[in-house]
């Protein structure tokens, strides 16, 4: 993948990212998960592509994968732990912060945003797609105008006490964290360390035992017995959390 250390970015925004990303800058009009679908064989893997808003952090990553589809999609929870542990950082201490399986991210109960992933239609599972694109949307700023609180199921990280923590800070961390969990499965560990560090993030079950299947399903047992089959591929088609009209998190 290109290097290149650091990119600079419109609307007074200058990101340090590590290597091998390398950023793409959309106007607020903008889709960064769209466009990065639409071009992901032009941009390769590695590429960033950021949307200038100040309510919400919006990006998409394009990722060049050398396996199956069936195992590639995997990345997904890599993006996913990613994401989550970008958040982590910059939250206040003790901050709770939960996935809602699969692609939902709460705070403090609260839906701020998500992930989705996408490959080129009609890719055999047992082929190597030419791409995958995880998108990310997490809402940084309340604009409803309601007082905070009075809608516990929808926050923003403003809300929440993330000071100035902004669109770019939420992009610089989520590229750190993915190298992070990349270097783990690539050191050895395989796609069972980021199954392990997923799960840890998911919201509890009550007395569950939590283990993602190597197809990305979701299995629950208790008492050794299996009670919950969930399958990913259905949920990563319709994102839980994102609004198809308003094209933003859930309120």
């Amino acid at each position: 993948m290109p290097s290149k250390p650091r990119a600079h970015a419109p609307f007074g925004l200058a990101f340090d990212l590590p290597p091998p990303f390398r950023l793409v800058t959309l106007r607020e009009v903008g889709d960064a998960f769209a466009h990065a679908r639409t071009h992901a064989v032009e941009l390769g893997a590695g590429t960033l592509v950021f949307v200038g808003r100040f309510d919400v952090a919006e990006f998409a990553v394009v990722l060049e994968p050398e396996e199956p589809l069936s195992s590639a999609r995997l990345a997904f929870y890599a993006a996913m732990v990613a994401l989550c542990d970008a958040l982590a950082a910059l939250a206040p201490p003790e901050k709770p912060i939960a996935i809602e399986w699969p692609d939902a991210i709460r705070i403090d109960g609260g839906l701020v945003g998500g992930g989705q992933l996408a490959w080129p239609d009609c890719t055999e599972e047992c082929a190597v797609p030419d791409w995958l694109v995880f998108g990310a949307m997490i809402r940084t700023a309340s604009m409803s105008g309601a007082e905070a609180g009075l809608n516990p199921f929808a926050t923003a990280l403003d809300e929440e006490g993330f000071g100035e923590a902004g669109s770019d800070r939420v992009l610089e961390g989520f590229a750190r964290h993915l190298m992070m969990a990349i270097d783990h499965m690539r050191e050895g560990g395989g796609f069972s360390v980021i199954a392990k560090e997923y799960i840890s993030k998911l919201e509890p079950e009550s007395g569950g035992r939590l283990q993602i299947e190597q197809n990305g399903d979701l299995v629950i047992r208790r008492n050794g017995k299996l009670v919950e089959h969930r399958a990913l591929l259905p949920r990563l088609k319709i994102p839980a959390w994102l609004d198809p009209e308003t094209g933003a998190p859930r309120l």
